[in-house]
């Protein structure tokens, strides 16, 4: 949903990691985070061998979270790509990937990159798919564009009309997964920087379960109305202070 992969990075980047409290754009999620920035990614749909490499890069480069704002629905060697997500998990990194913008239950219709094969079991405990939800609370909070699962989305996040940093210094609004994938991985970050100790699974297992769940039923853009808690795994909204909470319990 972003113009091209310049401005769509800076953006992300900034969701992560922006300076906080200077009073300009927008405060990222965690402080002091290095960006590892690989470009996987040509203006269009990314290479299977493109993901696969960048993943194994990242991780043998000291990568403790690799953000995946990027994805699509034909995959030819998706295989490569699962078992480079099977690799960051035996190396104990975390994944934070972009559940999509197609509007699209992905238990019914498969969305790459992921760590199952046709909705079966996952190859990794510390991959993590996020879904988009807007500013406004009620029937129309998740996204119309995201799509959901209740077994392939693990938790949602605010994606849409979110203001962050775009090339030669300046901030723009921009609307996805792309946008909610980054606010879990930064909230990622600030639990690794306050409890290192903690495992990517751990920290998997903090994110989707210390959310807000949301008892309430929500319009798709198919028309349809469920309730929220059946469109992931978790029913809930990442949030950074309950994560610290638990994780703090956790590390003891």
């Amino acid at each position: 949903r972003a113009k091209n992969g310049r401005t769509h990075g800076t953006h992300v980047s900034g969701i992560i990691a922006a300076e906080r409290n200077n009073g300009i754009g927008i405060d990222g999620a965690a402080n002091d985070v290095k960006i590892m920035a690989i470009r996987n990614t040509p203006n269009g749909d990314e290479y299977d061998k493109d993901v696969a490499l960048g993943v194994y890069y990242a991780v043998d480069n000291g990568a403790k979270v690799i953000n995946m704002s990027f994805g699509k629905q034909f995959s030819p060697h998706s295989d490569w790509v699962r078992d480079a997500i099977a690799y960051a998990a035996e190396k104990d990194v975390l994944i934070v990937a972009a559940a999509g913008n197609d509007g699209e239950n992905t238990d019914q219709i498969n969305y790459f990159p992921n760590d199952q094969i046709n909705n079966g079991a996952e190859v990794s405990n510390t991959f993590v798919k996020v879904g988009a939800v807007g500013p406004k609370y009620g029937s129309t909070l998740v996204a119309g564009y995201s799509n959901y699962g209740k077994n392939t989305v693990d938790v949602f996040a605010p994606g849409s009309q979110i203001y962050s940093t775009y090339p030669k210094n300046t901030y723009e609004f921009a609307s996805g997964t792309s946008m909610a994938a980054p606010l879990v991985a930064g909230v990622a970050a600030l639990i690794f920087s306050q409890y290192p100790k903690l495992s990517a699974a751990q920290v998997k297992h903090v994110l989707i379960t210390s959310g807000i769940a949301i008892n309430k039923k929500v319009a798709l853009e198919s028309g349809a109305v469920v309730p929220f808690s059946e469109l992931s795994k978790s029913g809930k909204i990442v949030n950074a202070y309950n994560a610290l909470i638990m994780a703090s319990k956790l590390s003891k």
